[in-house]
């Protein structure tokens, strides 16, 4: 923050939030949003970086070199207990639930913000309907399920002002995407393995994996994906 590096630690937690401290000048932050809440920098917001979230399988053979973070043997009852998921879900959440609200408090979506917009895509919708070619604000987005049915990505499908549609390769084919405009194959990580676009990659979109109170809360404009659903029944 203005040229200064910040180290924090747990200060607490707001409706299951994380909330941190920062030693240099004791203000509070909020995780979701990266802005300070209270203390000398409040009103400030430290600036996002990309991130993903994967499961480790699909992490591994991306980066076959990579390093994995040790627990510390000596600290270990300090650390969440395997089904910490379960009792977290016991848990009663403050944020109010409007008359018709779209999704269960706890239910998991993966927000996205572009042009402006932000929209919440169900969990359980991305396995049956991915992936899913979209347009928010404006821009061109996919929203797809990786192979090990766990990790999601977001991107922008657009290329050198072209808009791709881009759907599953089928069975018994492995794994990959392919567009319908130049019929070029494409990879979990958004390059072009084959065809005419080999080489080029798509521009990735944070996606935010959260429940759908929090990130209502901190997206209070947002909407909810609702294309593909099948008609209601008469």
């Amino acid at each position: 923050m203005d040229g200064r590096a910040l180290h924090f630690h747990l200060s607490g937690i707001n409706n299951q939030n994380f909330i941190m401290r920062d030693e240099e000048t004791g203000s509070w932050w909020q995780q979701v949003s990266g802005k300070a809440i209270a203390g000398p920098l409040r009103g400030r917001r430290l600036k996002p970086v990309p991130f993903d979230e994967s499961s480790f399988a699909t992490w591994k053979r991306e980066h076959p070199g990579g390093r994995v973070l040790r627990k510390e043997t000596a600290f270990a009852r300090q650390y969440a207990p395997a089904d910490w998921e379960k009792e977290i879900a016991a848990l009663p959440v403050v944020t109010r639930a409007k008359p018709g609200e779209p999704l269960p408090p706890r239910a998991l979506i993966f927000g996205l913000s572009a042009g402006g917009e932000s929209r919440a895509y169900p969990r359980e919708r991305l396995a049956p309907e991915g992936p899913i070619n979209d347009r928010l604000g404006g821009v061109p987005v996919l929203v797809v399920l990786g192979e090990d049915g766990k990790t999601v990505r977001a991107f922008e499908r657009r290329i050198g002002g072209r808009t791709l549609e881009l759907f599953l390769r089928p069975a018994p084919e492995p794994w990959g995407l392919v567009d319908a405009q130049t019929a070029s194959t494409w990879d979990f990580t958004g390059r072009a393995v084959a065809g005419p676009l080999a080489g080029e990659r798509l521009p990735p979109v944070r996606a935010l994996p959260d429940y759908w109170f929090d990130w209502k809360t901190y997206h209070p404009d947002t909407s909810v994906y609702s294309a593909g659903l099948p008609a209601a029944p008469r």
